[in-house]
């Protein structure tokens, strides 16, 4: 694997370099243009730029002195009231260095900090606002108490689409000269989800697994089973052979080391795709929904997970059969 994390070796490092968050971008842009800026939320699902665009808001606020003008604390720091007091104050207290009137403090996975430091920093906040802007980052907003939320400008990320995230893979894989298939760009998506920093991830270490990325070497190097082998299983429970059915599960969870909750996951996203939805009425949908949500209960209740899966796939067998 190449000694550079490609997530860090291909990040945008100016706005215009963002993938599909424009009216994040143009919001952005205008406070560059003005050098005024708010205090500033940064809402929305893993991976999706939330950190990168503090980052180069910095850089394009700042130019060559964003280094001296910003202080980056993350959730691996401590992020009690201690912190609040002493280091983000006394930070807060410097000048900027250059044209623009104030520093910037990210604070990264802020949805993290402790109630009485989010509390403590409500009223930092106040204090310093003349010299300093504070950007909270977050996956969940409702984790950030309404004081600090009223103070902030919030912005939302929204997941990146299938299609802006093919794109980006393609264009990596085609820099770095890795092949990649189809089946393999489709396996990173369904895995990634909008989460493009996964997704690279995932890239990066399936092209040290093998010169081509294909679905197999996708899960491989997950350490996942691969759809077909779930849609096997599933479709011999809809044929009504509750015993072949089994003998897959069987191998799914003793030879690949899954836990249940894996293989019922898998077997919810198989029931859920549009090859298997396609073969069986409305009501069957509802059916094996409503019978997946019961056995997820019962095994995160503490059922066992073979017994639990079992009784699914018989249940399955007895639907497909008319009982």
């Amino acid at each position: 694997m190449s000694e550079t994390l490609w997530i860090e070796k291909y990040r945008p490092k100016t706005l215009d370099e963002m993938i599909d968050q424009e009216e994040v971008v143009a919001r952005l842009k205008d406070f560059v243009k003005e050098k005024s800026l708010p205090h500033l939320l940064f809402a929305g699902p893993p991976g999706t730029g939330k950190t990168t665009a503090a980052l180069c808001l910095a850089r394009e606020l700042y130019g060559e002195h964003w280094r001296d003008n910003i202080l980056e604390l993350n959730a691996s720091d401590e992020r009690g009231i201690d912190v609040i007091r002493r280091r983000i104050k006394d930070y807060a207290r410097t000048m900027p260095v250059g044209e623009v009137p104030f520093k910037l403090i990210i604070l990264d996975e802020a949805d993290n900090m402790t109630s009485d430091a989010q509390q403590a920093l409500r009223r930092t906040m106040e204090l310093y606002s003349r010299s300093t802007r504070f950007c909270l980052i977050a996956n969940y907003v409702s984790k950030i108490i309404e004081p600090i939320q009223s103070r902030c400008a919030i912005f939302r990320f929204q997941p990146i689409p299938r299609e802006a995230v093919l794109e980006r893979l393609k264009f990596i894989a085609e820099s770095e000269n890795v092949k990649i298939t189809e089946d393999g760009l489709d396996a990173i998506w369904e895995e990634s989800q909008g989460d493009l920093r996964k997704a690279i991830n995932i890239l990066q270490a399936a092209s040290a697994l093998d010169e081509v990325v294909t679905e197999d070497v996708v899960y491989k190097v997950l350490g996942k089973i691969t759809p077909s082998e779930v849609r096997e299983m599933v479709n011999l429970a809809l044929q009504g052979d509750f015993l072949k059915a089994r003998e897959k599960l069987r191998v799914l969870l003793y030879s690949y080391g899954l836990s249940g909750l894996d293989v019922l996951k898998s077997i919810y996203r198989e029931v859920m795709s549009p090859k298997v939805l396609s073969q069986m009425p409305n009501h069957m949908q509802a059916e094996l929904i409503e019978l997946i949500g019961e056995t997820n209960f019962r095994i995160v209740e503490g059922g066992d997970d073979e017994i639990q899966l079992c009784a699914l796939l018989a249940k399955i067998a007895l639907k497909a059969k008319g009982g």
